[in-house]
């Protein structure tokens, strides 16, 4: 019987292993991989004390430092339910094999982040890994010296978009939004030092009020489809990065969550369930930083911990 499984490997997830580890619990992290979103983010410029450093260090260096503690990490593991049950939590993981494992725990901390929203659209899973990636970080450089087009508002189109305009010929940026200064230029999420950059590079076409609804092309991506205002366009492109927004991975637990999926927390990061917490981009928290994420985890730890020492 662990003290906590703490469900996730990213900024949530190995914070408040630090911390359990520093409190000598008898715990495991269990993640289907290490460091999530944070290393598929590109440059990372807003973590305190480092300037600048790619997502996929970053990680590195949060999974280095959880394991400098000497904490058993399970990878590989995609955890397929959290019940309680007697008093206690009884968790099950598959891996890719389909192997299936059991842990039985006091208390859990799920801190699984979020994954990309799909756009649902006709070609959009047929050319999946044939010019359709989620992420700009892994994939982008494929398309050196090609046209691609992010669809997307959010911060992460826009980091897709200048990313790839040091990579691609040429780059398209297609927004819902309109081209306004009330909607911050068609990116009223945007942080504006992104959008002044973007709106600067020379071979960035940013595309207002487009509703891409098909994607084509034969065997790999040739093109996409959109509306606007003055009718319906086809775009020539050989790569199309996705950008439209996240899911949170909560789908494995019955805790009580919002109507996006999001799992719904105190501000100690309890659930609705006794002894059940969560952390970081899964949670209701209305902003998804790692800075915040890594705090989160850290408050879910010091609570999973009052909650242990209140059992005993």
């Amino acid at each position: 019987m662990l003290d906590l499984l703490i469900i996730g490997g990213a900024a949530a997830g190995c914070s408040a292993a630090v911390y359990a580890a520093r409190r000598n619990l008898n715990f495991k992290i269990v993640t289907d991989n290490i460091g999530g979103e944070v290393a598929l983010s590109g440059q990372v410029e807003n973590w305190p004390g480092i300037k600048s450093i790619q997502g996929f260090e970053l990680a590195k260096q949060f999974a280095e430092h959880v394991k400098a503690y000497g904490v058993e990490i399970d990878e590989g593991w995609r955890v397929e339910s959290a019940l309680k049950k007697d008093g206690h939590f009884v968790i099950t993981a598959k891996n890719a094999k389909s192997e299936e494992k059991t842990y039985e725990a006091k208390s859990v901390i799920a801190a699984t982040g979020i994954h990309p929203r799909h756009l649902k659209i006709p070609g959009e899973d047929e050319f999946s890994h044939k010019g359709v990636t989620y992420c700009t970080v892994c994939d982008g450089p494929l398309f050196r010296n090609k046209t691609t087009a992010t669809i997307g508002g959010g911060n992460s189109g826009l980091e897709s978009a200048i990313m790839m305009s040091g990579i691609a010929q040429k780059v398209y940026l297609l927004t819902i939004e309109p081209n306004t200064p009330e909607r911050k230029f068609g990116f009223p999420t945007g942080e504006d030092v992104l959008i002044d950059k973007v709106r600067s590079l020379p071979n960035v076409e940013i595309i207002h009020e487009a509703n891409t609804y098909e994607i084509f092309g034969e065997g790999k991506v040739k093109g996409l489809r959109y509306r606007d205002g003055k009718g319906e366009h086809d775009l020539a492109v050989d790569g199309i990065m996705v950008h439209v927004g996240m899911v949170p991975n909560s789908q494995f637990l019955d805790a009580e969550k919002d109507k996006s999926g999001q799992i719904i927390v105190s501000q100690k990061c309890e659930t609705n369930i006794p002894g059940l917490f969560a952390a970081g981009d899964v949670t209701n928290l209305p902003y998804k930083q790692i800075g915040i994420a890594a705090g989160q985890g850290i408050t879910a730890a010091l609570s999973a911990i009052e909650y242990i020492n209140k059992l005993k």
